[in-house]
């Protein structure tokens, strides 16, 4: 299995901002480490391995097609623009790399299962990097989900992910760019609330979306603020509202018919070394005075390694097994990255046709 005597080898496609968050997770996960890192500029790979304090052995390539060459790197991280990653996660999987691939994984579920077929076909494993569900308060939450005693069944969930971008931000970044990154705030912000809603109804997909009317578009008619409601045959109800125009705000309610969890930072916790979260079972008024009875609980799940590095952990375990133990690639991560596209392309159909109701299929 790999470890740091036998660790999974990175290479690093593209020196993309976030490439930096996970540079730093490589090296403090206990299997991985970074051996190249591409870049259609040569100096500029050169300058990401000096300012990042990568190991002095790491390869700095002049394309990205060098870095799936070269015969060392077991494993891709993929930070391209949405726009590129059908053409390099299928390059990646033909030349039996392993797939870490920025979120949203693609411009619509068609292209996504362009990559996932490529990745079954050649052996290799595939996960995408919504790096909070591999904090261990993911897994504490989860637990209190499932407790009927204590939650109850599902009956509604509300996600915001929002940030302010400034002037520079929404005029030059690639989120804002339609031939770059064309689904805007929904493949970027959305994509966390589509999935932790997801997470939350244990990955049953909703039968139907409609966006919300009121969403703002820039120039480019790349959107900037929109959401959606998510309904279920049973019931259930879900709502999301995504934004590059409202101040940070991450918050995550998921209510029961007993229970109720809520956190206001479920995307990337306030502390790297903990995470807290609010619990309430049965709760109901105080009589005679303003308040609740019982209060919520509250919970503070501690972790060594930050969320980030956790999910490298996790996914060069996999990438191990299937390099050690021929072990086929675990399809836990591609099914969950699947639903999350088909939800995010039913959102933005529903946008395209007027706010009309659009049903999700599989």
């Amino acid at each position: 299995m790999a470890d740091k005597a036998n660790p999974i080898r990175f290479g690093i496609l593209g020196c993309a901002e976030i490439a930096r968050k996970v540079s730093r997770a490589i090296a403090l996960s206990p299997n991985a480490t970074i051996v190249a890192v591409g870049s259609r500029s040569l100096d500029k790979a050169v300058r990401f391995i000096a300012a990042n304090g990568l190991p002095p052995a790491t390869r700095a390539h002049g394309s990205y097609d060098a870095v799936l060459d070269d015969r060392d790197v077991d494993a891709v991280h993929v930070p391209l623009p949405t726009s590129l990653h059908v053409r390099w996660a299928v390059a990646a999987a033909e030349r039996g790399k392993h797939v870490l691939l920025e979120k949203p994984t693609a411009l619509c579920a068609a292209d996504l299962d362009r990559i996932l077929d490529a990745c079954k076909s050649c052996g290799v494993q595939f996960m995408d990097t919504t790096m909070w569900m591999h904090h261990p308060r993911t897994a504490r939450m989860r637990e209190l989900l499932s407790d009927p005693d204590r939650f109850g069944q599902l009956r509604t969930i509300h996600s915001i992910f929002s940030f302010h971008g400034d002037s520079d931000f929404l005029q030059n970044d690639i989120r804002v760019k339609p031939d770059l990154d064309g689904l805007g705030v929904l493949g970027d912000t959305g994509w966390y609330c589509i999935r932790s809603i997801l997470w939350a109804a244990d990955y049953e997909l909703p039968k139907t979306a409609i966006a919300h009317h009121g969403l703002a578009k820039n120039e480019a008619g790349v959107n900037l603020s929109c959401g959606s409601t998510l309904l279920w045959d049973d019931g259930k109800v879900a709502t999301f509202y995504c934004s590059f125009l409202a101040h940070l705000t991450m918050e995550l309610s998921v209510a029961g018919t007993r229970g109720t969890l809520h956190l206001s930072d479920f995307v990337i916790p306030f502390e790297e070394t903990h995470a807290k979260f609010r619990f309430a079972t049965d709760s109901g008024f105080a009589e005679l005075q303003t308040g609740w009875k019982p209060l919520p609980s509250e919970h503070d799940v501690s972790t060594e390694l930050p969320q980030e590095a956790l999910m490298i952990q996790e996914f060069s375990s996999l990438a191990g097994s299937i390099r050690d133990s021929s072990c086929k690639p675990d399809q836990k991560w591609p099914t969950i990255a699947r639903k999350t596209q088909l939800v995010l392309d039913a959102v933005k159909a529903s946008i395209e046709k007027g706010f009309e109701p659009v049903n999700i299929t599989s």
